[in-house]
């Protein structure tokens, strides 16, 4: 029992971290009719609770009451108070006064806290979402790309299992292949792409040895192993030959798929290859390989720094013909129809931020995977307006990773993923 003296009555204490005023502390009745009469008996009692004062013995501590006490004394009208009801926050000086606006209903009030805020988030971006594109040569050595800050030509045998290394750390078990070729094996039919020696079959065996889990992505393509950097076989009149270009990309994706890779992802555009390499990939046993479908990509501007990295520009005109124009959005319906009926597994769009409406529209038109490429421009532009101090460079890539994201996108292909996998992880520390 606690037992106070008169003093005790008429000032302050601090028990426990409680502050109790006028009276003295419960006393512990010997059965419930006595604590009915001691409440009875009793003048009011003032408790306040703060949550912010601690004893000097550490933690604030409990009294040791049971529920019926605590009860007893609510009843009794001895109501322990919490800390007092906040006063409004002042207005700055020279605000006007205005009448509330009459207002059912104020959007900003999901948004006033950041626990609130996390708690309606309604796209989310995770490491688990990033493919990271890797250039590979037969160098021994890891080359900068000038016009890619951050981005390397990876020698296949060190770098190349070095920086997968990094990204596998932090959540990033998805890549794709881009080699850059020797000049000396390039040729007008680019049948470089399906030697099974090859730079890319070579590599891919070389991962899966080291990391059997990994998701490997390729591109099926005649561009890096063409004389004239073209996605297909380029007839004398400049005409790039469609079945033709078809027939060389199903040798390529089947020597991709004997050396293990995981998905096959053409990039040339070709009308009905996606159909053809299916057939192909079926043929030879590998009806678990999937193809990712380049179902949407443009003829745009902001490739420029990838085909410098791989020196894969085109030697004359451009791929107008074969790429869509950037002009077009219901044709990207068309080719999402065909590579959907073809067998496609995933349809991917290319660039990626430029292009959010198409995104939109493959997503709300199909219930197959989406993909979105963040091209090297848009990589090289937010690099650049970091360095120029423009922007805050982490900040920008992260928000447009997550607009992707939000316009449709299951998977980004993105040269930032080991960079934006990083921040989240560091956020979630």
């Amino acid at each position: 029992m606690i037992m106070a003296s008169t003093t005790a009555l008429n000032s302050g204490c601090n028990v426990g971290g409680v502050v109790v005023n006028r009276n003295p502390l419960f006393l512990r009745p010997s059965s419930s009719t006595l604590v009915k009469q001691s409440w009875r008996r009793s003048p009011k009692l003032r408790f306040t609770v703060r949550a912010s004062e601690t004893h000097a013995d550490g933690p604030t501590k409990k009294l040791g009451l049971s529920d019926a006490e605590c009860e007893a004394a609510v009843v009794a009208g001895n109501v322990p108070e919490a800390p007092p009801i906040p006063s409004k926050p002042a207005a700055p000086s020279g605000s006007p006064v205005v009448p509330s606006l009459p207002l059912s209903r104020r959007p900003r009030r999901n948004r006033k806290s950041p626990a609130l805020r996390a708690a309606f988030q309604e796209t989310t971006l995770s490491p688990a979402n990033f493919v990271y594109p890797l250039f590979i040569h037969e160098g021994e050595e890891d080359t900068p790309i000038g016009a890619m800050p951050g981005c390397y030509r990876l020698g296949w045998r060190h770098g190349l299992l070095e920086e997968v290394s990094k990204a596998r750390d932090v959540g990033v078990n998805s890549i794709v292949l881009f080699p850059k070729v020797p000049d000396a094996l390039k040729s007008p039919t680019g049948d470089e792409a399906y030697n099974e020696n090859g730079l890319v079959p070579r590599a891919i065996r070389l991962l899966k040895d080291k990391y059997p889990d990994l998701v490997i992505y390729t591109d099926v393509a005649l561009d890096p192993y063409s004389s004239d950097g073209h996605d297909g076989i380029v007839r004398e009149d400049g005409v790039i030959m469609n079945d033709e270009t078809v027939h060389q990309l199903c040798k390529q994706a089947i020597a991709q798929a004997r050396a293990r890779a995981d998905v096959v992802s053409p990039s040339d555009m070709m009308d009905g290859r996606v159909g053809a390499i299916r057939a192909a990939l079926d043929s030879e046993g590998f009806q678990h390989v999937s193809i990712m479908s380049y179902t949407a990509k443009y003829a745009s501007s902001f490739y420029g720094p990838f085909r410098d990295a791989l020196d894969s520009n085109p030697r004359f005109g451009d791929k107008k013909t074969y790429q869509m124009n950037p002009a077009n959005y219901r044709e990207a319906l068309i080719e999402t129809s065909e590579d959907e009926a073809e067998g496609a597994d995933i349809l991917l769009v290319k660039p990626g931020l430029p292009y959010l409406d198409i995104i939109r529209l493959l997503r709300d038109n199909s219930s197959l995977p989406i993909a979105a490429y963040q091209v090297s421009g848009e990589y090289s532009m937010i690099k650049a307006g970091g360095v120029l101090k423009m922007i805050d460079e982490e900040r920008v890539m992260l928000e447009s990773l997550m607009c992707l994201r939000r316009a449709g996108a299951d998977i980004i292909l993105t040269y930032f993923a080991l960079q934006a996998a990083r921040c989240l992880c560091d956020e979630k520390r």
